[in-house]
């Protein structure tokens, strides 16, 4: 046997090696980004789902001729607004999200204040078409908060696998970043203050 064959298939192995562990981690590493981008299409469809809802509400309090108005129109405003900003799954940014997450934050407030000022409408409250939206919104708002979990979730994982030894080696040079994870609202950890006026 030549002597020149052995260190050539040491070399030839170590390069199937390396080749094997590369191409291992790249298609993990794909998948696991492909897995937080879907993930972030979930979150998006939640809250879409709550803006179609929205529509159909509005429409149903509308009925109510002499509901203020003013509190329609900023429900109509802040869903108009929030279905306006776009956010590219391939290339999630902190400040896309943070602004994603403004514009449904103004969405939740007005929808908030229309559901406490429905509170001074009997009949609309007892409207079958209201009952039923306002439980379609409150399971939607369970889906929205189970969206955004998941999609922490698998930013985590993504991130947790491109950051451990030695896969952050080949991380930045096969061009994997962190990915950004869904924040609480600034002031979401504070207990809100509940005040009773009962006079």
């Amino acid at each position: 046997m030549k002597k020149w064959l052995i260190p050539l298939a040491i070399i030839v192995i170590v390069i199937i090696v390396i080749w094997q562990f590369a191409a291992g981690f790249n298609n993990t590493a794909v998948t696991k980004e492909e897995n937080a981008k879907l993930a972030w299409s979930n979150v998006e469809s939640s809250y879409q789902r709550r803006n179609d809802l929205i529509g159909n509400l509005v429409k149903t309090v509308q009925g109510a001729a002499d509901f203020e108005q003013g509190t329609l129109t900023d429900v109509i405003e802040a869903r108009a607004k929030a279905t306006s900003i776009n956010v590219d799954a391939e290339n999630l940014s902190a400040s896309q999200i943070q602004q994603f997450q403004e514009a449904q934050q103004g969405v939740s407030s007005a929808l908030s204040r229309l559901l406490v000022t429905v509170e001074r409408y009997p009949d609309l409250k007892a409207n079958q078409n209201f009952l039923q939206l306002q439980s379609q919104l409150e399971g939607t708002e369970n889906r929205i908060n189970v969206a955004r979990d998941r999609f922490n979730e698998a930013v985590t994982d993504y991130n947790t696998y491109i950051r451990v030894f030695p896969n952050n080696l080949l991380a930045g040079l096969f061009g994997f970043d962190r990915m950004e994870r869904f924040q609480a609202d600034a002031g979401a950890e504070d207990a809100p203050d509940v005040e009773f006026d009962f006079q």
